[in-house]
């Protein structure tokens, strides 16, 4: 009897760690109150293991809220949260063995250089002699300063300084990374380079990641988390986020119209909800509103013969993940 319940013991432990495998971040009823103020209201929901998962929300939705629990840097109020099969309340430091994280606001000394920030930060980390040098290395080269080693923090540019952080995240080879906000700040050309960067991270690493780019999370992520008010609006693909959502199609015409009001016309076709012209050199560029998975060119197109309008540009607009988003986040306005 006692070696069959050790054999069951064995085996749900076993089968307990190949479940905790896949699963990198696991958040249940997860809530945070402030004085007269709830940030975040039992939250639900996990990240597998390989993931790059977007986490978005407007302002005050509870994101970095959320982020700072799971990072171990703030308390939460009640609920459960594990990064890695172990609890960031009970198992702190196993926890963030296991974690790379990037806050919004980089924490950096402006009167050490660089290189002795990383050696110092990775002491403090764990790691010690030849692998030390080792992962300095790595990640001077990954995160491409190693131009600037030698450079006082306080010197260095805002997209240095954010690509210092990301180093410090990544010295100890974490399995998890939680970014906020990592391009905030930073010109077209440096954000391409942290994009790029993040989705070769996704190789090695899960990514949960906070920012008000929409079009990098499309680019960069294959699933989206949206919080609003403190509670998960969403969680899918942004391929299906864009799918599901109700807002109207959008057609964009541009022509010579001879004289008409083009929202007299256009306005009469069925299912068009609301046309906005403007005009520049004798055409008219009209941004017209139609029913949600409809589209008009073909009956717009008839009215443009029958008036003898030149057009141009007809074209549908199709919808983004910034159109779900704002139809989430204000569903109830």
């Amino acid at each position: 009897m006692n070696g069959a319940r050790f054999i069951l013991s064995v085996f749900i432990h076993a089968s307990l760690f190949r479940w905790w495998s896949r699963k990198m971040i696991k958040v249940e009823q997860l809530t945070k109150r402030y004085a007269g103020t709830t940030a975040i209201q039992n939250l639900n929901f996990e990240v597998g293991k390989g993931e790059i998962v977007g986490f978005l929300g407007p302002n005050g939705a509870g994101k970095s809220t959320t982020m700072r629990i799971l990072s171990s840097f703030l308390p939460a109020t009640s609920g459960r949260a594990l990064i890695a099969g172990y609890d960031v309340f009970t198992d702190s430091l196993k926890a963030r063995n296991h974690l790379g994280y990037l806050p919004e606001n980089v924490p950096l000394y402006s009167d050490m250089r660089v290189n002795e920030f990383l050696r110092y930060r990775g002491l403090l980390k764990g790691l010690h002699g030849r692998r030390l040098k080792l992962r300095v290395g790595e990640v001077k080269e990954l995160c491409t300063i190693k131009e600037i080693e030698r450079k006082l923090i306080g010197d260095l540019s805002k997209g240095y300084r954010q690509r210092l952080g990301l180093a410090d995240a990544l010295l100890h080879e974490p399995d998890l990374l939680i970014l906020d906000e990592p391009t905030i700040g930073l010109d077209p050309n440096q954000v391409r380079q942290v994009r790029e960067l993040i989705k070769s991270l996704g190789d090695r690493h899960t990514i949960l990641l906070s920012t008000h780019i929409l079009s990098e999370v499309e680019m960069t992520c294959s699933r989206v988390i949206i919080i609003n008010r403190g509670q998960i609006e969403a969680s899918d693909s942004p391929e299906n986020l864009v799918r599901q959502i109700r807002t109207s199609g959008k057609v964009n015409l541009e022509a010579k119209m001879n004289g008409d009001n083009p929202i007299e016309w256009l306005a009469r076709i069925p299912g068009v909800k609301e046309v906005q012209c403007t005009s520049s050199e004798g055409w008219q560029q009209c941004a017209i509103l139609v029913e949600a998975d409809s589209d008009l060119r073909e009956e717009i197109f008839q009215v443009a013969v029958q008036r003898r309008w030149i057009i141009r540009e007809l074209t549908k607009q199709k919808a983004t993940l910034e159109d779900a988003f704002v139809e989430l986040t204000h569903a109830d306005d």
